[in-house]
């Protein structure tokens, strides 16, 4: 049956409060530069209140890829929880407007809204403080099997894995794709995510995930190794399709027994880097739904990735269909 989209995601539906910090500042909120940390209701109204001026939009890992392939032209549809408040509200109108579908219903109780506040240093490094709130409630009830059926793709975000009821929801979307005849690509998030959740992480690759998406940190942390090279080779099989990010050395793509790398697309400035491996996957995605070769679907990648470090916030400034017409990507 046509697919109605071309990726589903499934993940946090976070607010994103984007504001520069000095790394002082991050030593005396106790903050490990680079990595997100979660942090309880208290702590991110205190943490909220000592921040600078900051932006605000909806958020969230999967939330930013399934925008970026809508800027690129794509279809989209999002699965996540929000509670019915202001900042709900606000993440349901953003994603929407943004041109992807979202119909989760609301929770009418509990947590408020999820939101993450990123911190951003001068050399462009982004470290996260997240309240998760509504996000916990998140569940396989929420995951509606038919949405899921008609997209190409399911996308789902490693972040999530922290709830216990998510790992049911990853799994439920996952039974639904693959009954369907669809394909399940999973993000690792963050090194430190999936030290949590190793072994639960490579039993999920193993048996539901064709197409893989982790930065070189999260890949080596997966299979326990220093070398990237090991890394690389330890996936191999294990998926259909592995994108590897390494920020400015650009990426490797393992499928089968094809190794592809793909530069990384050079940019005048690091600003933030916030977003940016949520844009290569939007950019990997959209190439892949269109059958693009590999290291096409790389190079929309690295395109993604490079528009959105060059300024702060994890939503392109540029059109994306646009620069990938006139880098002969489109």
């Amino acid at each position: 049956m046509p697919a109605a989209y071309d990726v589903v995601g499934i993940g946090n539906a976070i607010v994103d409060v984007i504001a520069a910090a000095d790394e002082a500042f991050l030593a005396a909120e106790g903050l490990v530069k680079g990595a997100m940390t979660l942090i309880d209701a208290e702590r991110a109204a205190r943490l909220y209140d000592r921040m600078g001026p900051a932006r605000e939009s909806s958020g969230g890992s999967a939330g930013n890829t399934m925008a970026g392939l809508a800027a690129l032209g794509g279809t989209g549809a999002y699965i996540g929880k929000v509670r019915d408040d202001l900042l709900g509200r606000v993440f349901r109108h953003d994603i929407t407007a943004a041109g992807v579908h979202f119909a989760t219903p609301p929770a009418t109780d509990g947590p408020d809204t999820a939101r993450c506040l990123v911190l951003v240093t001068a050399d462009g490094q982004r470290t996260m403080a997240t309240y998760l709130g509504a996000c916990v409630e998140l569940g396989p009830e929420d995951v509606d099997a038919a949405l899921v059926g008609a997209a190409r793709i399911t996308y789902l975000e490693g972040y999530l894995f922290d709830p216990p009821r998510a790992k049911q929801a990853f799994r439920t979307a996952a039974a639904a794709a693959h009954a369907a005849g669809r394909q399940v690509a999973l993000s690792l998030s963050d090194p430190f995510c999936v030290e949590r959740h190793r072994e639960s992480f490579r039993e999920l690759v193993e048996r539901e995930i064709d197409i893989l998406f982790a930065n070189e940190a999260e890949i080596c942390s997966l299979y326990r190794t220093a070398s990237f090279a090991e890394a690389a080779e330890a996936v191999r099989g294990r998926v259909a399709i592995a994108a590897l990010t390494r920020s400015a050395e650009g990426s490797v793509i393992v499928a089968g027994g094809e190794t592809h790398r793909v530069a990384a697309r050079p940019v005048p400035r690091v600003v933030d880097t916030t977003g940016a491996g949520d844009l290569y996957a939007a950019g990997f995605l959209y190439g892949l739904t269109r059958g693009r070769p590999l290291p096409v679907c790389g190079a929309l990648g690295s395109l993604c990735a490079a528009e959105i470090i060059g300024h702060v916030g994890a939503r392109p400034e540029a059109s994306l269909r646009d620069l990938a017409a006139v880098a002969g990507l489109a």
